[in-house]
């Protein structure tokens, strides 16, 4: 006999959820991964909370009670505050799957979601990103990789980037012009500028790579010609910045973040940024406002004869 607290068949419908999410939102595999298991701890949860199986009318009928007792025992694990919000837009996103498929699409409680500090990205200096490319390079144990690692970081900051992004670079790139083509979050394209120094960074690599550049392979080769994998590229700028004495901010992805903060200094609108980074929405691109402001507020400490 079927156990009520362990054999729920709300557990059908997050598969089909996480279906959902890897066919038609295109998100990526981590991402699925982790909200179906969100999904299945919020059905364990109620059925020991309720003392009943678990079934698409019960998910139906949660108020916002059940969902903040939830995530109190969550809380009560060690559970921090952005986790916490990241949990709780995952449950939403399951509860009106479920509503969706009961014809009750107004089913998902409202409960407002703990707040997360919004830390603001630092920028590198643009003397700092060239001192940090070529210690990378001057690092490698070939020639071919050297001119690799330099392509590679020139596009993270010449570009903007995001890591997944460059590396995601295939053959059919070629030849290079004076804009890209790149596949972000979800699947969505967007052309990304080349300039000059950049494509010359990356056709030096082209020259020199010892692997054939099929339309179908990768741009960017790791040491025994397969894809060049992420850690390999923040493992390098891990010894660089501590070679050079620059902050632990100092990261493959913050040359994306120095990219944008720089551009908007140079007079760059808020929603050409946005289509140059692939955010979806504005309110993602704002968070550079305060970065130059918080850079600004740094020139002004160190130059103002009163700060």
């Amino acid at each position: 006999m079927a156990d009520p607290l362990t054999d729920h068949p709300a557990r059908a419908i997050a598969a089909r959820w996480r279906d959902h999410l890897a066919r038609d939102r295109r998100r990526s595999e981590h991402t699925v991964r982790a909200y179906l298991a969100t999904a299945h701890r919020l059905v364990d949860f109620l059925g020991f909370h309720r003392g009943e199986a678990v079934t698409g009318d019960v998910l139906a009928s949660l108020q916002a009670v059940d969902l903040r007792a939830f995530l109190t025992s969550r809380r009560a694990g060690g559970l921090g505050n952005s986790s916490a919000a990241r949990e709780l837009s995952a449950i939403r996103g399951f509860l009106a799957f479920a509503a969706a498929e009961t014809g009750r699409e107004s089913a998902v409680p409202r409960l407002k979601g703990p707040k997360r500090p919004r830390s603001v990205p630092r920028p590198i200096s643009p003397d700092e990103v060239a001192a940090l490319a070529e210690d990378v390079s001057e690092d490698a144990s070939e020639e071919w990789i050297a001119a690799r690692d330099f392509a590679l970081l020139t596009l993270l900051y010449g570009s903007g980037l995001r890591v997944a992004e460059a590396l995601g670079l295939v053959g059919s790139a070629l030849p290079l012009g004076e804009a890209l083509i790149v596949t972000g979050k979800r699947g969505k394209t967007r052309i990304v500028p080349l300039l000059a120094p950049v494509r010359a960074a990356i056709e030096r690599y082209l020259a020199l790579c010892p692997y054939p550049l099929a339309k179908d392979q990768p741009l960017f080769r790791g040491a025994r010609g397969g894809p060049l994998r992420g850690e390999i590229v923040r493992r390098a700028v891990r010894r660089a910045r501590v070679r050079l004495g620059l902050s632990d901010r100092t990261t493959p992805h913050a040359l994306r973040h120095s990219f944008a903060t720089h551009l908007l200094g140079r007079g760059a609108d808020l929603r050409s940024l946005q289509e140059l980074l692939g955010h979806a929405s504005l309110s993602s691109t704002q968070i550079y406002t305060a970065v130059d402001a918080a850079h600004l507020m740094d020139v002004y400490r160190n130059a103002h004869p009163r700060a």
